[in-house]
């Protein structure tokens, strides 16, 4: 069965060429069909996972006014309307996305600045969130796939400074700069730390001076261990993680590390069954969104676990094909936009899964696709579909047509 798209395109040559010396109107030409069942598959997945970790919320005085189903339904919502934004940035041209770039740079930066005024959302201590009707709109979010269409179309408007450190290096640094001070104010170091990576990636996969890109991330890594270094609950979180199971951390700071893993420990090789899970029942902290992947391996078990981590290895696999092919047709930008999409997904999946397995330090970041969250599972679906646009535009070219 195929998945039908409820719009066509028109202006590329159908299969077959030319008839009579005219083109024939064509039809949608074939796009990465896998790759949107494997996205479907993971909402969905996340959709019953949110529900079946969040049913028993409201028994807490903190969800107390919510149905047991205010989530999931909720999670539906942000789903639809995911897809609806998803088939609209479908259609818009990978080039009109390098011709804003820089617009779009600069709005984000806005909302950010406005995040940290009193117009943000202040929940568990941090400023993240501007308030809609719908949703609270999550600025960092948004400035991931920002971060990507920005850095690639810097990478290529400045390819022949690439070499340069003032012209080619500085200014993309003060950027990002900017970003990561912003988003200290909220604070949020995880975001900083997956857009330092989106950017640093993408500069590197554009021919930036190899010395110069090791010197800047061994800059990076002191950067990031002075801030935890001088922050006393980044500090503690970290040695949290290194010992979790001491006194003072078991019921402390590393609390929910080691309801994590004891949640992953109950699953075992398949799991104690769908909705059977112990610790989500106000035993692991935020069990819908940060931590979802521990209620998936306790009740899905290790075979759950890496069905997810295969779906989401495939994703960022085939991105980076979708790049290398776009780069081999001189689409550079897209190429570029492609691949930044991969390492964006990977990281923050990587992350995520780390951190619930006690990998990494206790970090709030939510798995892509799956978490709850309107913002998140909106942007996933926005930069996927730019993905799927890319390819699509790599079969038109490679068939000889024109976009």
């Amino acid at each position: 069965m195929k998945l039908q798209l409820p719009f066509k395109f028109s202006g590329t040559p159908a299969a077959g060429g030319l008839a009579g010396g005219r083109a024939r109107p064509s039809k949608m030409m074939e796009y990465d069909q896998p790759l949107v069942w494997v996205t479907v598959l993971l909402m969905l997945l996340g959709l019953v996972m949110v529900y079946s970790a969040s049913i028993g919320l409201h028994d807490s005085p903190k969800f107390a006014k919510y149905s047991s189903n205010h989530f999931a339904m909720r999670q539906a919502i942000f789903i639809a309307i995911a897809v609806f934004f998803g088939l609209l940035v479908f259609r818009v041209r990978v080039a009109t996305w390098q011709d804003t770039a820089p617009w779009l740079f600069v709005a984000t930066l806005v909302l950010l600045v406005l995040v940290v005024t009193p117009l943000g959302v202040t929940v568990n201590g941090a400023s993240r969130w501007l308030p809609l009707k719908l949703f609270n709109l999550q600025p960092s979010e948004l400035m991931k796939i920002v971060m990507v269409l920005y850095a690639a179309d810097y990478t290529v408007r400045k390819q022949e400074y690439m070499h340069k450190l003032t012209k080619g290096f500085f200014p993309m640094v003060g950027a990002v700069g900017l970003v990561g001070l912003l988003l200290l104010l909220e604070p949020d170091l995880g975001a900083f730390g997956v857009i330092v990576c989106i950017a640093m990636g993408i500069l590197f996969l554009g021919g930036i001076n190899a010395i110069w890109f090791g010197g800047i991330g061994a800059m990076l890594v002191l950067i990031f261990t002075s801030i935890i270094a001088f922050s006393e609950f980044r500090r503690e979180r970290l040695l949290a993680y290194l010992d979790p199971w001491t006194d003072g951390h078991v019921l402390g700071k590393g609390y929910q590390l080691t309801q994590s893993l004891i949640a992953f420990g109950r699953g075992e090789f398949f799991g104690v069954g769908l909705g059977g899970s112990v610790q989500k029942m106000h035993y692991l902290p935020e069990p819908h969104t940060d931590f979802i992947m521990a209620v998936i391996g306790e009740e899905l078990g290790l075979a759950g676990v890496l069905v997810v981590i295969a779906l989401f290895y495939w994703i960022v696999k085939r991105a980076f094909d979708i790049g290398r092919q776009a780069i081999a047709i001189d689409q550079t930008f897209a190429g570029l936009v492609a691949k930044g999409i991969g390492i964006w997904i990977g990281v923050q999946t990587f992350i995520n899964m780390g951190v619930n397995l006690g990998l990494l330090p206790t970090k709030g970041l939510t798995l892509p696709l799956v978490s709850y969250g309107g913002t998140g599972v909106i942007i996933n679906c926005i930069g996927l579909a730019i993905l799927l646009r890319i390819d699509y535009e790599n079969r038109v070219l490679m068939r000889g047509g024109r976009l």
